[in-house]
């Protein structure tokens, strides 16, 4: 079973605020340049909470809603709502449309609304929502980002000095490898090798090598030979990381057992209450349990609930 893909998100999300200007000059050069970065910036996570909350939204929270400066002087300033966006979602475009009026709604500032796709989908690039009615139109358009989109310079991004390349070309490794562990196992050894050689210092080394190491996820036997692979080549060079890259990997294997066990409780419980309303599960339902993130589990549980035939559950 692959690893939960949602415990991931974590060290992602991680890495895109302690590393918030280098994220924005990588993937959004043009609102980049536009920011006034020697003024500081501010994220607002209980603020967007609430904003999830009075939308009803649940717990479908946006990712990042930062207060930042613009170039120019004065007191200029305004809201920026970012989204980094890992499946397909029906309703994602009219989400981005209903965070932004609502931000707006609450603060009476500017809000630009950006999105990092990072699913598999080549052709799902939502970027527009609207409608209109008796001459009245609503809507919004906003830019969108998407990480497949960078494949095929992949010399180039491991060329490039910002952290998130390095983290661009990782996501396209994993998405390559899929499926091929042993080719996997020496992609990211090759990965992992040229971050601890870069001229950077020990905090974003660590930072970003839990981001690879989790979009990066090997079976068991791969991943422990690959960290004593890592462990000897850093004693030879008498890295100051070895202490720390030991921890991970121990800490990650405690980790990944008790996620492993809960996600595997769950695709049996699931599989179960949907054969016993709907009958035998077809293969290819089987074959998706089986490969299910925590998240996907969560979703197709309450859709479980309301759902009149099998296909109703899998489209939440």
């Amino acid at each position: 079973m692959s690893t939960p893909k949602d415990d991931y998100d974590t060290p992602w999300k991680d890495a895109v605020t302690r590393y918030f200007p280098a994220f924005m000059a990588f993937y959004f050069p043009l609102a980049y340049e536009q920011i006034d970065w020697s003024r500081g910036h501010v994220f607002l996570d209980k603020e967007l909470a609430q904003v999830a909350r009075d939308a009803a939204l649940g717990k479908r929270l946006a990712d990042k809603l930062v207060q930042l400066s613009l170039r120019g002087g004065g007191e200029q300033w305004l809201l920026l709502h970012l989204e980094v966006q890992g499946r397909r979602e029906r309703r994602f475009a009219e989400r981005m449309f209903t965070y932004n009026y609502r931000i707006f709604d609450l603060y009476r500032r500017p809000v630009a609304s950006l999105a990092l796709l990072s699913d598999d989908s080549a052709h799902w690039k939502p970027h527009a929502f609207g409608y209109s009615c008796f001459g009245c139109r609503m809507g919004i358009d906003f830019p969108i980002v998407k990480l497949r989109d960078f494949a095929g310079r992949p010399e180039a991004l491991l060329a490039d000095a910002n952290p998130f390349a390095l983290l661009t070309a990782a996501y396209l490794a994993a998405r390559d490898t899929k499926g091929k562990a042993e080719r996997r196992a020496e992609e990211k050894w090759r990965l992992l090798t040229l971050l601890l050689e870069r001229n950077w210092d020990r905090q974003a080394i660590m930072d970003l090598l839990m981001v690879i190491d989790w979009m990066m996820w090997l079976p068991k036997p791969l991943e422990r030979a690959l960290w004593q692979r890592i462990g000897e080549q850093e004693r030879s060079r008498k890295m100051p990381y070895i202490s720390s890259i030991e921890r991970i990997g121990l800490e990650r294997g405690r980790k990944e057992g008790r996620l492993e066990g809960q996600v595997e409780g769950q695709v049996l419980m699931l599989s179960q209450l949907l054969a016993e309303r709907f009958g035998a599960l077809p293969a290819p339902v089987r074959q998706r349990l089986a490969h299910a993130t925590a998240a996907e589990l969560k979703a197709w549980s309450k859709a479980f609930v309301r759902a009149k035939a099998l296909d109703e559950v899998f489209q939440a």
